[in-house]
């Protein structure tokens, strides 16, 4: 739809036009600095500069309004303007700044207010001249990087002794960080905890503590003395990205470097001392061991009840407590029945608060009730065999709490309970645990030899590596070859994820999954050979097919997700990556998930922050261990993206993200077409206690299939691919790259890798 309310808006007085036309290749020059514009063909610029009308703006005018929707794009030319959050002046724009590129792609909502300082010349592009000229198909779009936890172990120092004066700097400094509060409520005894670890360093004057770029990014600082100046390279730059640059001082009291805390992600800025100083020092993982800590308290919980339970009472007290933290909570509301007589069952059951009557054909036999001292519990025989239920559970409080583990789970975490009652709590004997398989026919692997794979040409590039695509020497077989920098991988501490990578590919086996064919390792690199989807990437199709707010496509895609996600949840795999950029389609235009770099085989909870901040869920952000629900948030938020064009939590910057996936999903305002029942299924997707998402509940999957948004949606036809694709993109063979376009400039690190002779990639290939 044309909105021209935004592009006009404040401008009546200078118009369009005026203070004299510009050069051609004075055009070419701004317009070749903006970021968008980078990822053209070159061969387009000289086009672009033509179809760019000049704009003036009188000191005072608001170029654009926030909340409007707009369809221009701006680049300033000379003057400056103020770019305003809520009124509030946030940034200031210069000659090469620019903004509202994303009104030359889709309807969205200003995010902020552009308002000229001085007189402000500027070039104009409108979405019909960028559509006209056929580029939103030429664009490049770059992959929004995942982050991941980081396993490095760095330098941890000695505390150092402090006076209460500087105890007191320290709380403070602690609980006046706004972003550290974002991730962590710090109370009194986090701050004490904190403090007590904290170590001083001494910063001369002129030295760079943390560098714009810099890998080596562990560490988060209070300054005790002296001061420092932050500031980023400088560049042409959006609003968005001017808004978001804390640059300016940082004084005795002051802090910096808190997402060094959450994840491992390059420092975003450079922080230079302007006075010899002092700074107290604190590493990521003396951080998550406070949260750690926090949480064992929901585990004591769940321990003590476990305590109590006699079907339990064989179990060691280390395999208690792992128990505890394995389970997960389902809530139910009265008259809701937990099990039904007669069901085979999968599912064991403590009851930690409110009441059930336990049924049998069609007559109540008794009534169980929890209390502090005393957790019921029911379907006990389903840990040992498939029996059907032998009575029906019922609710008959206003709600009941539930802790419930399957039998999958505790037999992956512990080994059958026959088992170890045989052993007893006292045996020694060892009780075999189960281990989850692995898809399909493991010997397909080790058929293809790496020598035998010449590449054809870029298919993409990820946080972590590079994708190719590849042909296969005498068969003309093509596949997707995905290579990782070792160095990279051991500068990042991913050692483990890449392992738990490979084998989470092993063990997927499913046509909406991704399908792994061998794995190779060189001295520099590690590679996965991938099915190949030739028909490109859903983000930058969405993009260049304009598709956002489809709902025939939206339902399509998001269906197709939770078909990957039942086959790899069944697995007890969660995924943690969901965004458009890691569903591909293939040459009939299904959906397939990819992308394993951030899955892993998780029985209860898991603790490392990762994934990709749009899509973090708000038990990721505060560190208190999450589990498959964190999946069903992204899907929430996944279908909101599809819908409107962005994801509900956008901003600027990570921290800023988080601050509002903290306040909520009922926080959001929902576009038009995201209203009703699409609305009703995101908050449903998207609740910010992991038990009350929609699958989490009982019914599982069923209560998104049955949600009134898929209504008249086809799942069998869906399942088995007789769905016909809502788009079908044009692959004419099978060494057709057309759908993809990757940019070098998006290569990952590629960092040298001298090997630490600590064997930890010898089982990675299965092929030579």
């Amino acid at each position: 739809m044309g909105c021209n309310s935004s592009s006009q808006a404040g401008a009546p007085a200078a118009g369009n036009g005026g203070g004299g036309t510009t050069s051609e290749g004075d055009r070419q020059g701004f317009l070749s600095n903006v970021q968008l514009f980078k990822r053209l063909p070159k061969e387009e610029l000289p086009g672009l500069a033509k179809a760019a009308s000049d704009a003036t703006f009188q000191a005072g005018a608001t170029i654009i309004k926030q909340g409007d929707e707009g369809d221009a794009f701006f680049v300033i030319m000379s003057g400056s303007a103020d770019v305003q959050i809520n009124d509030k002046n946030v940034a200031q724009l210069k000659p090469g700044d620019y903004f509202g590129e994303n009104a030359l792609l889709r309807d969205e909502p200003r995010t902020a207010s552009i308002v000229a300082k001085d007189a402000v010349k500027a070039l104009k592009i409108t979405r019909d001249q960028f559509t006209t000229l056929g580029l939103a198909s030429k664009l490049e779009f770059p992959k929004r990087g995942a982050v991941a936890g980081g396993g490095v172990n760095v330098e941890i120092k000695p505390p150092t002794n402090k006076t209460s004066e500087q105890q007191q700097l320290i709380a403070k400094a602690l609980k006046e960080n706004a972003n550290l509060n974002t991730i962590a409520h710090l109370d009194d005894s986090k701050c004490k905890m904190l403090s007590d670890l904290m170590w001083m360093e001494v910063v001369k004057n002129g030295a760079e503590i943390v560098k714009q770029g810099d890998l080596s990014a562990d560490y988060f600082y209070i300054v005790q003395s002296g001061g420092f100046e932050i500031s980023k390279a400088d560049e042409k730059q959006s609003a968005e990205k001017a808004a978001a640059a804390a640059i300016g001082s940082v004084g005795v009291g002051g802090s910096f470097g808190e997402l060094a805390l959450l994840y491992f992600a390059p420092r975003a800025a450079t922080v230079k001392a302007t006075a010899d100083g002092q700074v107290w020092v604190c590493a990521r993982q003396q951080f998550k061991e406070i949260l750690l800590k926090a949480g064992e308290a929901e585990t004591n919980e769940h321990l003590n009840h476990i305590k109590n339970c006699k079907v339990f009472d064989a179990l060691k007290d280390t395999e208690k407590k792992e128990l505890a933290s394995a389970m997960h909570e389902m809530n139910f509301s009265k008259d809701e029945t937990i099990f039904e007589q007669g069901e085979i069952g999968t599912q064991f059951f403590l009851l930690i608060s409110g009441e059930v009557q336990v049924i049998k054909d069609g007559k109540e036999l008794s009534k169980l009730t929890a209390s502090a001292s005393q957790a019921p519990y029911f379907g006990e025989k389903a840990l040992e065999n498939d029996e059907p239920r032998a009575a029906t559970i019922k609710v008959t409080s206003a709600e009941a709490k539930t802790l419930w583990v399957d039998k999958e789970s505790f037999e992956m975490l512990l080994g059958s309970l026959t088992d170890i009652g045989k052993r007893g709590k006292d045996g020694t004997a060892v009780v075999k645990k189960s281990i989850a398989p692995v898809a399909g026919d493991s010997k397909r692997f080790g058929n293809i030899a790496f020598k035998d794979l010449k590449k054809l040409g870029l298919l993409g590039c990820g946080g972590f590596g590079a994708v190719e695509m590849v042909e296969q020497a005498g068969t003309s077989e093509t596949y997707a070859l995905k290579a990782l920098s070792k160095g990279y991988v051991v500068k990042s501490g991913m050692q483990a994820s890449v392992m738990s990578e490979k084998n989470v590919q092993l063990m997927c086996d499913s046509p909406f999954v991704v399908k792994l064919y061998e794995t190779f390792n060189s001295d520099q690199h590690l590679f996965f050979l991938l099915e190949l989807a030739l028909g490109g990437e859903l983000y930058a199709t969405y993009n260049k097919k304009n598709l956002w707010g489809s709902e025939k496509c939206a339902k399509f895609y998001v269906a197709g997700t939770l078909f990957a996600f039942e086959h790899m949840h069944g697995k007890k795999i969660i995924f943690r990556d969901l965004k458009p950029e890691n569903l591909l389609l293939n040459d009939k235009g299904h959906v397939k998930l990819t992308d394993m770099g951030l899955a892993k085989v998780v029985v209860g909870k898991t603790f490392t922050t990762c994934g990709t901040p749009d899509y973090f869920a708000p038990e990721l952000i505060a560190s208190k261990g999450h589990n498959l629900a964190v999946d069903w948030w992204t899907l929430g938020i996944l279908t909101f993206e599809l819908m409107s064009g962005h994801p509900p939590f956008e901003s600027a910057t990570p921290m800023q993200i988080y601050s509002k996936v903290q306040k909520g999903i009922n926080k959001i305002t929902f576009p038009k077409k995201v209203k009703g029942n699409a609305e009703q299924l995101i908050k449903g997707l998207c609740h910010a206690t992991p038990s009350e998402r929609l699958p989490m509940k009982k019914g599982g999957t069923q209560n998104i299939k049955k949600a009134p948004w898929f209504a008249e949606f086809n799942w069998n036809e869906m399942e088995t691919f007789q769905l016909d694709a809502p788009y079908k993109p044009t692959v004419k063979n099978k060494k057709d790259i057309a759908n993809f376009s990757a940019n070098k400039e998006d290569m990952p690190p590629q960092v040298p890798y001298k090997d630490p002779k600590t064997g930890w990639d010898k089982d990675f290939a299965t092929s030579k």
